[in-house]
């Protein structure tokens, strides 16, 4: 059975599934659009290439209730939902064949995304933390995939995260917002990690209450009324700001941590998905919690899954299968469709020995190897690569981010290594834990709390990415790189070269390797230092 599902809003995406396996997973913001994009013209003509066929099944994922005028006429599932007798299904026409089509609800989506790409058999019971923008709940899912909501246990979780960095930063307009913006959740998350006390005063316990109310929207214009407040534009250098941004990341996290420990009393997996569940803290915090024997969280846990998890929820519907197999490498394909101008290189035929000791001579390098990551982190085929050592490397790279210095940068691991320099002693391959970083030498990598988010990598997951870090290793002693996405600001992975090449230049890469060619930039001073170091000039 081919299913092809599109969620066509925020995030938007296309799924294909064909007979239990994702081919495909293409996100609207790939190839430099801009994050969190709708689905467009070129996203369609994207997944059409991939298709070997008619689909048997069209489905569009659930959202929000102002829809609700389509779902009358059959066609569309709203937001919030988890019964199976929420589900809608029809028939349509498409390329002149009469097909399936289906729609369930975005919570549906989230839910279903999340236990069809774990590695629970098929039948086992779990529970499920759904924590986002809108949703905050837990649910327990019984052996017959039937989904009982436990607890709304907050509104808005995601969203309230997110008000208090608009809060304190002066450039934000609360007064004129309906919504959070969508990239302060994960900025937060960064300036968290700078608290240095755990006790709130009297003032931030009232904007705790206010943030953590319980109502159905709060909005960032009704965060005026905490204008006399000390922290109300303060700016997000100010040290005590950044002490109140862990304690109401702690509070968000407890209040979700004991309605677990005083409900959910079974032995059984639980599974996080929603935005929150890209929080690389709290998964940390629930699994020291010991609360649950195992926990999953989807790579694309955000609402980049919502078409993999209406696919899957399909599937279900019409095969009784809710499992899928799937590899995190399943985006689109490098474009070799951009020109440009190669007279401003030097190219090589890059292997593993010669790219690793230019890392180690401290060139920053952009990674392309096979298909795209799905989801919002890059894994090693749409990465920026550098070597771990110093802290200018880290301020560096911020700058060619051109973001804030605040930002930690994560590091990727020879799986076998990681035990030794971050006391991991299990595979994390989608960067989406912290570890303690037991070294002094990875400087780079060391948020200012002496975590770091790590990304693990073995020759099954990533043979090419592995084979550098063992080169990097065999040059260094250490199998460790830093990897962050290769990508404009406010913009997906990048995927064809004219636009890595335009990068490289306009953002002060030292060159880039696509597929085993490398491209350094010939007015790269480092570049220029390195050749005359090794004897290359």
């Amino acid at each position: 059975m081919i299913v092809l599902s599109y969620n066509p809003g925020h995030d938007g995406a296309f799924a294909y599934l064909e007979d239990g396996r994702l081919v495909a997973s293409i996100e609207a913001e790939k190839n430099s659009h801009y994050r969190h994009s709708a689905l467009s013209v070129p996203s369609v003509f994207s997944v059409l290439g991939e298709l070997k066929a008619v689909p048997d099944v069209l489905c569009r994922a659930g959202w929000w209730p102002s829809d609700t005028h389509q779902s009358e006429q059959g066609g569309l599932a709203g937001y919030h939902g988890v019964r199976k007798s929420d589900i809608i299904v029809g028939k349509r026409r498409l390329l002149g064949k009469t097909i399936e089509y289906f729609s369930s609800s975005h919570e549906r989506s989230h839910l279903l995304c999340a236990f069809g790409m774990s590695d629970l058999p098929r039948g086992t019971p779990c529970y499920a933390l759904l924590w986002e923008g809108v949703i905050g709940a837990f649910y327990e899912i019984d052996s017959e995939l039937n989904i009982t909501k436990l607890a709304d246990v907050m509104p808005e979780p995601g969203h309230r995260y997110a008000l208090l960095y608009g809060l304190a930063d002066p450039t934000f307009d609360n007064s004129a917002a309906e919504f959070s913006r969508l990239s302060d959740a994960g900025k937060l998350m960064a300036l968290a990690s700078f608290s240095k006390r755990n006790k709130p005063s009297d003032e931030e316990e009232r904007i705790i209450a206010f943030l953590m109310q319980d109502c159905l929207h709060l909005k960032p214009k009704e965060c005026e009324k905490l204008r006399d407040c000390r922290h109300y534009n303060v700016g997000l250098d100010d040290q005590e700001f950044r002490n109140f941004a862990g304690i109401l990341s702690d509070r968000i996290f407890d209040r979700f941590y004991q309605f677990a420990k005083s409900n959910m009393k079974r032995s059984m997996p639980l599974l996080i998905t929603g935005g929150c569940g890209l929080n690389c803290d709290w998964n940390t915090k629930w699994s020291e919690t010991k609360l649950f024997p195992e926990i999953f969280v989807p790579p694309v846990a955000n609402d980049s899954g919502s078409a993999i998890g209406t696919a899957i929820d399909a599937q279900f519907y019409f095969t009784g299968n809710p499992k899928v197999n799937w590899n995190v490498y399943s985006g689109l394909e490098f474009l070799a469709n951009g020109a440009f101008d190669t007279s401003l290189f030097d190219e090589y035929t890059a292997d593993y020995a010669m790219i690793a000791d230019m890392l180690a001579s401290d060139l920053i390098i952009g990674w392309v190897s096979g298909k795209c990551e799905i989801g919002p982190r890059a894994l090693g085929n749409r990465s920026i690569l550098a070597s771990p050592f110093q802290d200018r490397t880290r301020v560096r790279l911020n700058e060619i981010k051109q973001r804030e210095q605040f930002r930690p940068i994560a590091p990727v691991c020879l799986e076998e290594d990681a035990a030794r320099w971050f006391g991991c002693d299990r595979p994390s391959p989608f960067m989406l834990y912290t570890q303690r970083v037991s070294t002094d030498a990875l400087a780079a990598v060391t948020h200012v709390n002496g975590t770091a988010r790590i990304q693990t990598v073995s020759s099954s997951t990533n043979s090419h990415l592995h084979e550098l870090l063992r080169a990097f290793k065999m040059r260094t002693g250490f199998g460790v790189l830093c990897n962050t996405s290769l990508n404009f600001k406010g913009r997906g992975f990048i995927n064809n070269t004219g636009d890595l090449s335009s990068y490289t230049i306009e953002h002060g890469l030292d060159g880039f390797v696509i597929e085993g060619r490398g491209y350094m930039l010939k007015s790269s001073l480092t570049y220029q230092a390195y050749l005359r170091a090794s004897g290359r000039q």
